[in-house]
């Protein structure tokens, strides 16, 4: 049996005005130009610009038309509007034949293969498509969202290179996040709730994944999932969606439960202390003193710093997991910080899970 695979839309690339369908209509009424100027008040000039589609036909045009011809006013009116409207998308068109080379800059793949952006697109639809992803009516409007003074106040290395897969990982949370009903914002609850989610370290991701979220949404922070993309070497970002609503934006790069944590607790500390209007983005670098900041929240957090000389010279996994359970957290985390400590990144690795992702 043949099916059809996937169903295609016409789009012509022309316009018919709703003055073709006048003429059609006169000739069917045997009716001329000057008659119907005539009967219906109008000027033979003024039929003129509507057959060429030079001039709109107006309400009360339509209505005129509707007791001459017999035909509908809200035909006429429709007619119209289709004709408008199929003007603009040619224009449309037009203005975006001319910017499809910033496709280039687009991970476009990788967004189709996540189901953002659909398959098997002439350019200019693609484009259309990708713009519509982002949320911009156009190319400079996106680089004016991208490129804005609180974008640029934390710019990685990343940014500068592949401006466009930096912004698509970033947009793919942000779309997930505006999903999630938050609480206003209340920073001492939020601080409060960062002590019960240093708790989950010990569950699984069945378990913390949903209720870390829940947690944070009731202090208004929403956290975003998102896999790791090609050519954005980040672990994390965090970015103020409103004024009472944060955005934490994690993946798996490293794949280790204690690189996702101190990742998630890295971003909490941005949500805390800096501004609300940066974009703040976790790259590994430490140059900016902000990040020094969230790196040492996220230690501290985790595991205060007067038990790294006591980490630094453990000798077998029971230590590790003595420690974790006087701690309150996974074994894999008080592992990830003998590593740190040591540079022997082979020991104890076995302690350390992996997290993957699910579909």
């Amino acid at each position: 049996m043949l099916k059809a695979l996937k169903k295609y839309e016409f789009e012509p690339d022309y316009a018919t005005s709703p003055g073709a369908t006048l003429l059609e209509v006169m000739e069917s009424l045997e009716m001329t130009q000057k008659e119907l100027a005539v009967r219906t008040g109008l000027t033979e000039q003024t039929l003129t610009r509507i057959f060429k589609g030079n001039q709109p036909i107006s309400y009360e045009t339509a209505n005129r038309l509707e007791l001459v011809t017999q035909v509908p006013a809200g035909m006429w009116n429709n007619l119209e509007a289709q004709y408008r409207e199929q003007l603009a998308k040619l224009e449309e068109r037009q203005r975006l034949d001319a910017e499809k080379t910033w496709l280039k800059t687009i991970p476009t793949k990788e967004l189709m293969e996540r189901g953002y952006l659909e398959a098997n697109q002439d350019e200019v639809s693609l484009l259309r498509n990708v713009l519509s992803f982002f949320g911009v009516s156009s190319v400079h409007a996106w680089h004016a969202i991208w490129e804005t003074p609180e974008v640029a106040a934390r710019r990685s290395k990343c940014f500068d290179s592949q401006p466009g897969a930096a912004a698509s990982w970033i947009r793919q949370g942000e779309l997930q996040a505006h999903q999630i009903d938050c609480a206003p914002f209340h920073k001492s609850r939020f601080q409060q709730t960062l002590q019960e989610i240093r708790v989950l370290t010990c569950e699984g991701p069945g378990v913390f994944v949903p209720r870390m979220k829940e947690l944070c949404a009731a202090s208004g922070v929403a956290v975003a999932l998102v896999r790791e993309m090609k050519k954005v070497p980040w672990n994390g970002a965090t970015k103020w969606l409103t004024p009472n609503k944060a955005m934490i934006l994690l993946n798996l790069r490293g794949k280790g439960e204690d690189k996702f944590w101190f990742s998630f607790f890295h971003e909490a500390c941005h949500v805390v202390k800096d501004k609300k209007k940066d974009l703040l983005i976790n790259d590994g670098s430490d140059g900016d003193p902000r990040e020094k900041q969230a790196d040492a929240f996220a230690a501290e957090t985790l595991i205060p710093s007067r038990f790294n000389n006591k980490i630094s010279i453990f000798q077998t996994a029971h230590e590790v997991i003595d420690l974790a359970d006087e701690l309150g957290i996974a074994p894999g985390i008080v592992a990830g910080r003998y590593q740190f400590l040591t540079g022997n990144w082979h020991v104890f690795r076995n302690l350390i899970r992996k997290l993957e992702w699910r579909e």
